[in-house]
């Protein structure tokens, strides 16, 4: 069994250990969740769980999102509906309510979230380049990205290749993240280190895939 929430970054700050030591923090609330739907190799081909967080008011939803919230779980649509994979069948039944109290005892976690948006930029800020040289030889391209192309062969810029352009708004998980504290009163759940996207963006929560990778002790 893979255990995986949804849940919402609240934003950072930091909590102090017993020796003095500060530790940087992202607090994030995760759950409570709704199993909206259970699926299964011989219906849909494959097992996970879809996971609904956070209700949606009737009148902004569709139809068909409370008609599917109502047909499998009898629970109110969802803002933030997202799927766990699973390895194999689980205990869970459509219409159980999850919480964050599942990660006691998990050390590290995997986030994704989407990433701040920033528009179009530059080389400089998207990839990090240098600039030209600030002398005074140089008129107006201080940040300019320089040579773009090869010679006459192959006279064309090549895939790939790091120019300006969209930067931000994507899907990001980091992984291995420490849980630090785990609030089941409150469905905080606190891991060591950033977590992608802005306060109140919504992420997904999961086992880290190294832990579900390592041999398990016989």
């Amino acid at each position: 069994m893979i255990v995986g929430l949804l849940g919402q970054k609240v934003g950072m700050t930091q909590i102090f250990e017993e020796d003095g030591t500060a530790v940087p923090v992202t607090v994030l609330r995760v759950g409570p969740c709704t199993v909206l739907q259970v699926k299964t190799p011989e219906r849909d081909g494959y097992y996970a769980i879809q996971l609904g967080f956070d209700d949606k008011p009737r009148g902004k939803a569709t139809k068909p999102e409370r008609g599917h919230a109502k047909k499998h779980a009898n629970a109110e649509p969802k803002r933030f509906i997202r799927e766990i994979r699973q390895d194999g069948p689980v205990d869970w039944k459509e219409g159980d309510v999850l919480t964050v109290s599942l990660f006691e005892g998990i050390s590290a976690v995997d986030v994704t979230g989407t990433s701040k948006g920033r528009g179009t930029a530059g080389t400089m800020k998207r990839w990090g380049f240098g600039g030209l040289p600030a002398s005074h030889g140089v008129k107006r391209k201080h940040r300019s990205p320089g040579s773009i192309g090869a010679t006459t062969d192959p006279g064309r810029v090549l895939k790939g290749k790091k120019m300006a352009g969209h930067m931000g708004n994507a899907r990001v998980t980091v992984r291995n993240l420490k849980v630090v504290r785990v609030y089941p009163e409150e469905n905080l759940l606190l891991v060591c280190g950033g977590v992608p996207g802005p306060n109140r963006g919504y992420v997904i929560v999961r086992q880290s895939k190294k832990l579900r990778s390592a041999p398990q002790a016989s």
